[in-house]
């Protein structure tokens, strides 16, 4: 099989020669740079290596948009297109992009969302995409996927995490209106962005992290009132240009899983199995029929923690459990952080059947 064509066949729910493979979020520079010195590789070899064993190809529009959105600062942060400004965060591995300014901190009513400069879809440029689709897909062998939206947290990331909360339960006009315009906003771009495609997008991303470590961030009837209905819509749009969705939350999920079947996915992706609840086995039984899954090996204690062993006693049970009759996609639960042990990073490709 070519990896587009095991990747539609496994979330058809049928098996494949092997199993589908994807780094998700990839691995983190330094984790990266640490592999490439184990495998006494140049790091430009290395992105080289990981970009063939992926299945999966990532593509995006090109930004046209006004000079001070979706732009890096003399001081190392950077702004995006909703007018979020993220500053460079140091830890003793690595170096992380924080929120430092909410936009929309200090707004107290609606008229004030009215006058704020929201993105568009004018902001970016579509014509190129098929001819990204046919490069990056490589003429159709890799599955293509390209980013459609994370609603509630691009909203939270203006607003702020605790107020975003507060609006949901005693300001439900405001964050209302905010919900949706953020919405518009996704919808419009996927629309452009599958009427560029023509068919060529095989998978859209989409993303809202609703769980923690220990449950759901808010009350499951919240949820189904205040987020889930956007998504949906969004959702609508996606499957009527014939791809897929992927769906992407961290945490403890167990809790939303028959509303986030309704709202419409096709995929449940990161699987982090280390939160309250989250059973690899329970998951299968409950929604196996229903959706695929995508991701599910452990950034969060195997890979980072274990020995090369329990990395590969970890992929050859996920792919055993999740992967029976298809359905699975065999990934990362995040990004693979800095100060993974590189011998585990080499343990689960070769068990992924991505290296000698």
């Amino acid at each position: 099989m070519t990896p587009r064509e095991r990747i539609l066949t496994a979330l058809n729910h049928k098996e494949t020669d092997i199993i589908p493979f994807s780094l998700g979020f990839g691995i983190n520079y330094p984790a990266k740079k640490a592999f490439a010195e184990y495998m006494r590789r140049d790091i430009s070899e290395i992105d080289e290596i990981l970009e063939k064993i992926s299945d999966i190809r990532h593509i995006g529009a090109k930004y046209i948009g006004p000079k001070d959105r979706n732009t890096g600062l003399s001081d190392g942060s950077y702004t995006d297109i909703w007018g979020v400004k993220r500053s460079p965060v140091k830890n003793n591995k690595d170096i992380y992009m924080e929120i430092s300014e909410y936009p929309l901190q200090n707004f107290t009513d609606i008229k004030q969302l009215e006058n704020y400069i929201f993105p568009k879809a004018e902001w970016f440029d579509f014509s190129g995409i098929p001819e990204m689709i046919e490069s990056r897909g490589d003429k159709g062998y890799y599955a293509v996927m390209f980013s459609a939206g994370n609603i509630f947290e691009s909203a939270w990331y203006m607003r702020g995490f605790e107020k975003m909360f507060t609006d949901l339960l005693l300001e439900k006009e405001f964050s209302c209106w905010l919900l949706n315009k953020v919405t518009d906003f996704f919808i419009e771009f996927t629309r452009r962005m599958l009427e560029a495609a023509d068919g060529k997008i095989d998978l859209a991303f989409t993303a809202d992290d609703i769980g923690g470590q220990n449950g759901l961030l808010f009350s499951l009837p919240l949820w189904e009132e205040m987020i889930k209905p956007h998504h949906k819509r969004l959702n609508n749009i996606i499957h009527g240009y014939g791809a897929k969705v992927v769906y992407h939350t961290d945490g403890s999920v167990m809790d939303a899983l028959g509303g986030l079947i309704d709202m419409g996915i096709d995929v449940l992706e990161a699987l982090q199995f280390d939160a309250k609840n989250m059973d690899p086995v329970g998951l299968k039984e409950k929604a196996g029929g229903k959706i695929s899954f995508h991701g599910g090996v452990s950034v969060q204690s195997t890979l980072p923690f274990g020995t090369p062993d329990e990395v590969e006693a970890e992929v050859k049970y996920l792919i055993k459990t999740l992967g029976k009759n298809g359905g699975y996609i065999l990934a990362p639960s995040h990004a693979i952080q800095a100060g993974t042990p590189p011998e585990n990073i080499y343990a689960f490709l070769k068990a992924a059947g991505k290296l000698d």
